[in-house]
């Protein structure tokens, strides 16, 4: 009779075999929590403490595997948070909360909007708040806090720099062929120079504005209603996003 084969012994149980579970957990939730992790909130200080946190230490046994052991990339976080664009970015976060704070009762009042879209915060003045039908002239003595409170927004730090974008929208109305416009197209590009010589009036430096008329080419509206056709009658400035410079 040949001999029985024996069987083949597999590695003995080392009583650490819980750890591959444990990582696999600690892996899928700080994958959940950098998610949910807002990115403009975050000082390098506070990249520093979190990525302290992660060097751990003594692990029973063993003193951790390849992936909780210190990389070339472990600095990564501290390094991507002090460049400049990333600054930028998280003072155009801030522009967005203070601009929503302050600008609060109109908001309300819906005599304006705080956004932010792609190209960055759109701050929308109403056109019937700001100016006369068909006209290019600001209403001063209704709208002077207002704009004292945007030029001082503008000049403020965290917008030190910034490009801005003036852009002057007009309902689809024909304009009155014996007023002063010839089109809506003068009248959205004239509404938006009024703006930029006011605010550069405040001592915010021309030389960072666009300027631009759209006529009614781009309506936040398509209700034909006088409220719908209201909301399309804007002047929006434009705080810009470094993408779209």
């Amino acid at each position: 009779m040949g001999k029985k084969k024996e069987k083949k012994k597999g590695p003995e149980p080392t009583g650490q075999e819980w750890l591959t579970t444990y990582s696999d957990m600690v892996t899928l939730v700080l994958c959940f929590f950098a998610i949910m992790f807002n990115p403009d909130e975050v000082t390098p200080a506070t990249m520093s403490q979190m990525n302290a946190s992660f060097q751990l230490r003594g692990m029973g046994a063993n003193a951790g595997g390849q992936t909780l052991s210190v990389g070339r990339y472990a600095n990564l976080g501290n390094n991507i948070m002090s460049l400049p664009a990333t600054d930028r970015g998280k003072s155009l976060g801030t522009a967005l909360r203070k601009a929503t704070s302050v600008f609060a009762p109109e908001v309300k009042s819906k005599r304006m909007s705080v956004t932010s879209d792609e190209r960055g915060i759109v701050i929308s003045l109403s056109g019937d708040a700001f100016f006369a039908p068909a006209s290019a002239v600001i209403n001063i003595e209704a709208t002077r806090d207002i704009l004292l409170r945007l030029g001082q927004l503008l000049a403020s730090k965290e917008l030190a720099g910034r490009k801005l974008r003036i852009e002057g929208h007009t309902d689809s109305t024909p304009i009155d062929p014996t007023g002063p416009w010839p089109s809506n197209w003068e009248l959205s590009t004239a509404r938006s120079i009024s703006v930029l010589h006011y605010l550069n009036g405040l001592g915010i430096d021309e030389k960072r504005f666009q300027v631009a008329g759209f006529a009614d080419t781009m309506p936040v509206s398509n209700d034909s209603t006088p409220e719908g056709r209201a909301y399309n009658r804007r002047v929006d400035i434009i705080i810009l996003d470094d993408a779209h410079l």
